[in-house]
């Protein structure tokens, strides 16, 4: 069987009882980075046999931890912190399973695009989470620009050196929308900036960024007076 297992995404209070459980039943851990891992599972007293699964070897790795669950060993797939698979290794030995038809299961927990679209204060009954962009600018506002008429709110993920020229790119396909650009969640100096995107910018200028961020922008048009209990069907 595989499992998804998902860890905190700063705070170690966030784990669940369940995960924990999960771990420490598992053949093997599967982890992005096994030190960090390691490190989690040090802390709780969880003692098993980890393998590296990351973008860089996942196509190596991958027909070995099919051997795995083709033996019938159960496999607890993590990443560095959140929910595996988004953003994060895990999607291709998903698929690979499913399509040997594996037993998959996952054990839900904190993931940083949730909680930082919760406490934005923008619409939160409809909204497209696109994960990182591309590194460079063209690319980059092409990509941006997929979403520009979208009346969702949008959430990104971005790594602190890119994260001016993420928000720089932005403005200019968006326009000046609010915005909120979210740092360090569930720790002590969680922090986010709130404000329209040309005032994140200024923002960013004056304290280096640090750690990945998740940002959240505001859709096309009015979409604060959305009714979220309307479900768009004329009355007859």
């Amino acid at each position: 069987m595989l499992i998804l297992v998902s860890t905190p995404i700063g705070n170690l209070g966030d784990i669940s009882q369940r995960a924990l459980d999960t771990l420490q039943n598992a053949d093997l851990v599967v982890s992005e980075d096994t030190r960090k891992t390691g490190f989690l599972l040090t802390h709780f007293g969880i003692k098993k046999p980890q393998l590296s699964f990351r973008e860089d070897n996942e196509q190596r790795i991958l027909p070995k931890l099919m051997d795995e669950l083709a033996t019938g060993k159960t496999i607890a797939l993590v990443t560095d912190a959140g929910t595996p698979s988004v953003s994060d290794p895990g999607f291709i030995l998903v698929r690979a399973a499913l399509a040997q038809g594996i037993a998959i299961t996952a054990v839900p927990g904190p993931t940083a695009l949730i909680m930082a679209v919760v406490l934005s204060g923008l619409p939160v009954h409809s909204f497209t989470f696109r994960g990182f962009g591309p590194r460079k600018h063209g690319p980059r506002k092409r990509w941006l620009a997929v979403d520009a008429a979208s009346p969702h709110t949008l959430i990104f993920y971005e790594s602190p050196h890119r994260l001016q020229a993420f928000m720089e790119d932005a403005l200019e396909v968006f326009g000046d929308r609010q915005a909120v650009v979210a740092n360090d969640l569930t720790k002590k100096f969680e922090t986010l900036l709130r404000g329209s995107i040309a005032e994140l910018i200024e923002m960013i200028k004056k304290e280096p960024p640090r750690g990945e961020y998740s940002v959240v922008i505001a859709g096309a048009g009015d979409v604060a007076h959305v009714d979220p209990d309307d479900d768009g069907k004329d009355e007859a």
